[in-house]
């Protein structure tokens, strides 16, 4: 507990109390009352603290339908993962509106003559980024959490029948391990990994994603600082998951260019309370249950409310169901970006004009690549990629 957690915490909580009744979780007309977790990326400079981008939201999209998302629908939609792509995506605007954001200066580094390079921007040094969270990231983060409030002792062991499976919440005998995301036994398996393991590569990729890092170098784009609810922090569990100290000790110190090393956060606890978080829901409430809703705002007019991974009340497939956030949208931000940058040259062709595997796999993000490629080697080992939304193209 500390001052500035308690700064980081507000910051994000204020943004999300000023948000409509539609995008917050609702009483149903059975009586329950529904609860959600809440995420947000706040930046720090001059002891001012202002949050940037928020989400709320609590699944993933089942693995049997990836192959028809088509680049329209969100893989996952947990707070934290929303929340990151939220602040992408508001990067990504600031740059397509011409905002003079104290947030993105220009990156002189990237207009030297024969560079191939497409970052002209940085991320302000003088800006720490900060995230909040409502309660604890699921996955070995959690694990003592989930553990203590079992009753069941069958989910101690892992079957011997399923033994390259990434599992879920349960197996409970087996900590530092990649998981996939939580959920009944008896929901849809999902590939998407737990918020724990994506938190933790991200200490090494930077809060930046593949559509960002095209035109912003990651260099100053790294979480300085988690901030927890008390109740929702177990030391034992962050340091095994987050730190050098834990499963990513064999990358301590580990740099691949300038831009690309291992920057580790500090976890902060707040007293801080999310009035619609499980803790807060169940103290007003004998009937609670999760809300299906997630909620996106950010602080260059992004706001948006989805189901299901598509825009609330639209149908799956129509032109207007994608999420802002979705990979399809989020690309072709990155497009026009780029174009406010400079003429359409070669490169801009060989990002934007093929599909969303050939922009992947790009060699300007070759170092981003590696860098996955040895986290998932050496410390994140077991990680299965979520494959079978990458061949859609753009309509430009």
């Amino acid at each position: 507990m500390s001052p500035k957690a308690d700064a980081i915490a507000e910051a994000v909580l204020s943004c999300f109390d000023q948000l409509p009744v539609k995008r917050k979780p609702a009483i149903r007309d059975n009586g329950l009352h529904e609860w959600v977790p809440l995420s947000g990326i706040v930046a720090e400079k001059a002891g001012k603290f202002e949050c940037l981008a928020l989400a709320t939201g609590m699944k993933c999209l089942p693995a049997t339908k990836m192959a028809s998302a088509n680049g329209a629908v969100l893989h996952d939609w947990h707070a934290e993962i929303l929340a990151i792509r939220a602040f992408n995506r508001y990067l990504l605007d600031e740059i397509i509106n011409s905002n003079d954001s104290i947030l993105l200066p220009r990156n002189k580094a990237s207009s030297n003559p024969g560079e191939r390079s497409t970052q002209a921007y940085v991320v302000d040094p003088a800006v720490k980024l900060h995230m909040y969270c409502s309660e604890a990231p699921c996955g070995d983060a959690s694990m003592e959490l989930t553990m203590g409030a079992q009753d069941d002792e069958t989910s101690w062991d892992l079957p011997q029948d399923q033994p390259h499976d990434l599992p879920g919440r349960a197996y409970f005998s087996r900590l530092g391990i990649v998981r996939r995301k939580p959920a009944r036994n008896d929901a849809p398996v999902t590939l998407s990994k737990s918020c724990s393991d994506k938190m933790s590569l991200k200490q090494f990729t930077s809060l930046l994603s593949s559509a960002t890092e095209v035109v912003i170098s990651p260099e100053n784009a790294y979480i300085d600082t988690v901030v927890l609810p008390e109740s929702q922090f177990s030391d034992v569990a962050c340091q095994r998951a987050f730190s050098a100290t834990g499963r990513l000790s064999a990358l301590e110190n580990r740099m691949w260019d300038t831009s690309h090393t291992f920057q580790p956060f500090t976890i902060a606890t707040t007293t801080r309370e999310f009035q619609y978080s499980k803790r807060s829901v169940s103290s007003r409430a004998a009937k609670i249950s999760a809300s299906n809703l997630a909620a996106v705002w950010t602080r260059a007019g992004l706001e948006e409310s989805t189901i299901n991974g598509i825009i609330q009340g639209r149908k799956l497939g129509t032109s207007k169901s994608a999420s802002e956030t979705s990979r399809r949208l989020m690309w072709a931000a990155a497009e026009r970006a780029m174009r406010t940058l400079a003429p359409e040259d070669e490169l801009h062709q060989e990002l934007f004009s093929r599909d969303y595997e050939s922009f992947k796999s790009n060699p300007v993000l070759d170092v981003r690549r590696r860098v996955k490629g040895d986290v998932w080697r050496l410390a994140l080992t077991g990680w299965l990629r979520n494959e079978g939304d990458t061949s859609f193209s753009l309509e430009l």
